[in-house]
């Protein structure tokens, strides 16, 4: 096997296990032991949304081995679209277990310092989804900046909402999921600055 084959299967195996522990770890987590089934489907959706915001900034600059920048750019709009969805599973499936507390969420009225953050995250990801369907009537550095500050309102809302929780998600791998989220979007748009 070529060294840029190893380095391509260490980089993918590694990837993996970062994406996908916490999301096993929230499957076996004791306190989903009671909950009902809309409620453990809306909290993996949660973490799924995390999952696929750790690979949104990769498949952008083409930064996934094996997966050119053309392909990973299609990508890129395939799992925002399914990070949308996700969003609304999450918060559709807290509605269904507890309408008063995602209205107070909503309203801005939630004692939990938590839910702000993910309120934020939310409106600013189905903001980058309209903008991205608007893509082509924008000029493309307008585009650009507003997209790239969109983003950064998501990772870093969405991380801080992930962070606060103390639920089903193990601690140690959702810390490492939220620091590959943000290093990942930090990382991409240094390589977009400096390509320049």
């Amino acid at each position: 096997m070529r060294a840029g084959r190893i380095w391509t299967v260490l980089i993918s195996a590694g990837l993996g296990l970062v994406l996908f522990l916490p999301l096993i770890a929230a499957v076996g987590s004791p306190l989903l032991a009671y909950r009902q089934p809309v409620y453990i489907a809306a909290g993996l959706a949660g973490v799924l949304g995390l999952m696929l915001l750790a690979l949104q900034p990769l498949l952008a600059v083409g930064a996934l081995p094996g997966i050119s920048i053309l392909r990973g750019r299609r990508w890129h709009r395939l799992a925002g679209g399914a990070l949308v969805l996700a969003v609304v599973a999450h918060v559709a499936g807290l509605w269904i277990t507890s309408p008063p507390d995602v209205i107070d969420v909503l309203l801005l009225r939630s004692p939990t310092p938590f839910s702000i953050w993910g309120v934020m995250a939310m409106w600013a990801v189905f903001a980058s989804a309209a903008l991205a369907l608007w893509r082509h009537r924008l000029r493309l550095a307008v585009w650009r900046v507003v997209h790239r500050g969109l983003a950064l309102v998501i990772t870093a809302g969405t991380a801080v909402h992930a962070a606060l929780i103390e639920g089903t998600m193990e601690p140690l791998t959702k810390g490492a999921l939220c620091i590959l989220a943000v290093g990942a979007t930090l990382a991409a748009m240094a390589a977009r600055n400096s390509a320049r």
